[in-house]
């Protein structure tokens, strides 16, 4: 078969998983996703990051195809997550001589994962690994996204395997480079991946970037997405920005509605953006849209206008996850903006307030909350006006 090569003895050996219907079991992939892996032949002979066990055959193929007859001598793992790991023991099986190679928090989670591993070589920060004419030098980057997460840089042809930094979802059709594919289609599934994945972490991000900083970096190869080798500055600076959460002009509305009022409010709060001079106002159901999509356009935009139904003196249910979400991940410098309705009782714009309370939003304006549908001129004035103030604040 013919290669896929980085450089004259650097392969790419990874697969697309176009089967499986949710990242991580809850983050939906309707454009499914790469697992990447990488073959360096010299003297010795490295395999890095394998794939998800489910594609072991696969994988197998491509790996023996490219060593025409060797054996692996090592496995770098940079990533213990079992999207990355999983199929560590059917490597072990094949080439049983093997040496695993991770830092010093690598081995505890392998082993509970997969059993006991015999053979390992445990690398600290800047150690060099010498392949023959290729030299491996592994970098510590914790938090991004576990605490034994590391990135391995080949000296001799400047390649970073960049673990997920500098990753997205989204099968590679083809096109394995960035300059090979058209960017834009990647942008969003890959800030979506930042958003979901990494934006917990961004500041480890960001100096997992200052470290590569002292690098003569001529590739960046993740473990999902496409490899960078044409726009290495446009990726670095969009996981910069990313990074340093600097929010773009936009207004994200995000409702929760069990009869259509609560729908109907949300319009009105977008009419008020709109007419404050945002270009970008993005309107969501949450009981249709995943949160992982909604996820992504609040880290983008400056502006978050949540609103939700009364339900049970609480809040519309499909609530619930995406205010977890913007707590567990804290996107900042964005102006925050509540509404609601009620019926018999209220709920649903008390219980978004209290969510806001807990993880410190940065609110802007008082919440509207309504009682039944918003039939009544100062409904529709009080909601316009909340829409109009965070959209003259969003629109810079």
């Amino acid at each position: 078969m013919k290669q896929i090569q980085l450089t004259e003895h650097i392969y790419y050996v990874g697969v697309n998983d176009r089967r499986t219907d949710r990242f991580e079991n809850h983050i939906e992939l309707p454009n499914g996703v790469s697992y990447n892996s990488y073959l360096i032949v010299d003297e010795q002979v490295v395999l890095i990051d394998p794939v998800e066990s489910g594609f072991i055959e696969e994988y197998l193929f491509k790996v023996k195809s490219a060593l025409q007859g060797r054996k692996v001598d090592y496995l770098v793992i940079n990533h213990d997550e079992p999207d990355h790991s999983s199929s560590i023991a059917a490597v072990l099986r094949e080439w049983p001589e093997i040496q695993v190679v991770g830092n010093a928090k690598t081995f505890g989670p392998l082993e509970a994962f997969y059993g006991p591993i015999t053979n390992r070589k445990v690398v600290a920060e800047g150690e060099t690994l010498s392949l023959g004419t290729h030299t491996l030098q592994f970098f510590m980057v914790p938090m991004v996204h576990w605490p034994e997460s590391m990135v391995t840089y080949e000296q001799h042809s400047g390649i970073v395997f960049s673990n997920d930094a500098f990753g997205g979802f989204g099968t590679l059709n083809g096109g394995i480079f960035d300059d090979q594919v058209n960017l834009a289609f990647y942008e969003d599934d890959m800030r979506r991946y930042y958003a979901n994945i990494v934006g917990k972490v961004a500041m480890q991000a960001l100096k997992a970037i200052e470290k590569l900083g002292g690098l003569e970096v001529k590739m960046i190869a993740p473990s999902h997405g496409l490899v960078w080798r044409d726009n290495l500055a446009w990726v670095l600076g969009k996981y910069t920005q990313w990074s340093k959460q600097e929010s773009e002009p936009g207004v994200v509305i995000v409702y929760g509605s069990m009869h259509g009022n609560t729908g109907v409010m949300a319009d009105i709060v977008a009419r008020g953006a709109a007419e404050a001079g945002v270009k970008e106002v993005k309107v969501y159901d949450i009981s249709k849209t995943e949160v992982s999509f909604i996820m992504s356009d609040i880290w983008k935009y400056k502006g978050v206008i949540l609103g939700a139904c009364a339900h049970y003196a609480s809040m519309y249910p499909n609530m619930t996850l995406l205010t977890h979400e913007i707590n567990e991940f804290k996107p900042k410098n964005k102006n925050y903006g509540i509404f609601g309705g009620m019926s018999w009782s209220g709920g649903g714009v008390k219980t978004l307030a209290k969510w806001a309370e807990d993880g410190k939003w940065n609110l802007v304006a008082e919440p509207v909350e309504v009682k039944g549908a918003p039939i009544r001129e100062e409904d529709w004035d009080r909601l316009y006006a909340l829409g109009r103030t965070i959209g003259e604040l969003s629109t810079h």
